[in-house]
């Protein structure tokens, strides 16, 4: 056990350096060798996957490094039988490589690690895109409410506190403190609770201009739902300290006779008229009579009472939450909000239908930011094969007038996408449509530049 720490330290160290150095030998790969190269099928040059080993079973596993660094002159000194087949695949040399042999090892070690991908089952695929859904919450909604559970919950404290201040000043009986005190320390544990939400669930605030339409506060489903658990908390400790003050009462006066009204089950027409019987019209009767006729004084409905009630209600809630508090959008800023929403939209068919180029509706760029732009990507993708000036290396010329597939856009677009069966690799997986789009309309404006022989048929007039 005396070195278990130790061991622990050098086995986690050289995990972690086997591992960095797979990643270098990827990020090698991709730097140096993968734009001829592929894995797991043939490109413009051959497939990788196992070189290592025929170099081995050839018995010239040493002389792998002479072919990456300088292969033409491994091929001029004769000494290599795997290099001369090398002719077989493609008449045109490989480029040499600036790269030291820890490089190439470790080159060669992602090569023999590399595994294809497993082509995904629909049933997988239905599952991890079922999987990737993300469900947020209607802001907006969850913030309203918010502010109802939050006046509700000030309300009962409110309450609360009425109560304990009269609790306070009527409590003499020793067996009532003690149930004060318990009501009190129930108001204290949810106090408790409300400090504690502040870490168990941080609701998030929106900066200045980070949102322009959205809620300035952004309530999760699990905060309502904590909101729920303290409203019922404070409503328990509400009844509990009305209960108390009542039995207080009750202590301090003992012969005192509460009587309780029985509860009578209402008529829907009483609860709709609130109509004194009629053995009752005589409270009800106003002083004043025409003709023998006597008017009686009828309560309001209460159902129009109540709607009355709730129209001052809406009110004030209304005043409050459009232009005192400001949280409710009035009608222009809803137009400007909806405004601002729809240009999101059209912005975004726009740029889906830029996006949307191929070989029937591509056109010929000539304004000067997409032909520097081609120049970028043809730099990173295209040189270690058609040369800087594309005068042609392992590739064909591009500044020539002889095309071996057309000079239209259309046709070097179709190209450059889907490559050819001459060694051409594809590019639309790299590339999305408008930079495929900028660098044919570069590869069309390059100026003419000595190199390799013409080839192809087509000649450009």
């Amino acid at each position: 056990m005396k070195y278990t720490k130790q061991l622990i330290v050098l086995i986690t160290i050289a995990l972690g350096s086997m591992y960095t150095y797979a990643q270098d030998g990827q990020g090698l790969f991709k730097a140096k060798c993968n734009t001829c190269h592929m894995l797991g099928k043939n490109s413009t040059g051959p497939d990788l996957k196992g070189v290592k080993q025929k170099w081995e079973e050839a018995e010239e596993g040493e002389l792998i490094y002479e072919w990456v660094k300088n292969p033409q002159a491994l091929i001029a000194s004769g000494k290599s039988t795997v290099a001369m087949k090398s002719k077989d695949f493609s008449p045109t040399d490989m480029t040499p490589q600036a790269v030291s042999n820890e490089e190439i090892d470790a080159i060669l070690s992602f090569i023999d690690g590399w595994e294809p991908a497993l082509e995904p089952t629909a049933s997988s695929a239905g599952a991890s895109d079922a999987s990737n859904v993300v469900f947020v919450p209607n802001y907006e909604k969850n913030l309203t409410k918010f502010y109802f559970l939050i006046a509700l919950l000030i309300i009962q404290i409110i309450g609360i506190l009425i109560l304990g201040g009269a609790l306070k000043s009527l409590v003499k009986i020793e067996f009532l403190k003690k149930k004060s005190a318990k009501a009190i320390l129930a108001l204290v544990g949810m106090f408790g609770l409300i400090g504690l939400s502040n870490s168990m669930y941080a609701m998030t605030f929106v900066e200045p201009g980070a949102s322009e339409s959205g809620p300035w506060l952004l309530i999760e489903d699990s905060d309502l739902y904590f909101m729920v658990i303290l409203n019922l908390l404070a409503m328990g400790v509400l009844l509990y300290m009305r209960r108390s003050f009542m039995e207080l009462l009750r202590a301090m006066n003992p012969n005192a006779v509460f009587v309780r009204k029985s509860r009578r089950k209402k008529s829907m027409n009483k609860i709709l008229t609130d109509v004194v019987p009629i053995e009752e019209e005589h409270t009800i009767l106003m002083h004043h009579e025409y003709d023998g006729i006597k008017e009686l004084d009828n309560n309001l409905p209460p159902w129009w009472v109540y709607g009355f009630y709730a129209t001052i209600i809406f009110a004030v809630v209304y005043i409050f939450n459009y232009h005192v508090l400001g949280t409710g959008s009035l009608q222009i800023e809803e137009y400007n909000t909806s405004m601002r929403e729809a240009k999101i939209e059209v912005d975004a068919y726009l740029n889906k239908m830029a996006m949307n180029v191929d070989e029937s509706n591509v056109t010929l760029m000539t304004e000067s930011n997409d032909l520097a732009t081609g120049k970028t990507i043809y730099e990173t993708n295209c040189v270690a094969c058609h040369n800087p000036n594309g005068e042609g290396n392992i590739g064909p010329n591009l500044t020539d007038n002889n095309w071996i597939y057309g000079y239209d856009i259309s046709i070097v677009f179709g190209t450059i996408k889907n490559g050819t069966p001459k060694g051409m690799p594809e590019h639309n997986s790299k590339l999305n449509p408008i930079q495929l789009q900028q660098v044919s309309s570069y590869v069309l404006s390059m100026p003419g530049a000595k190199g390799k022989e013409a080839e192809g048929e087509i000649v450009e007039e």
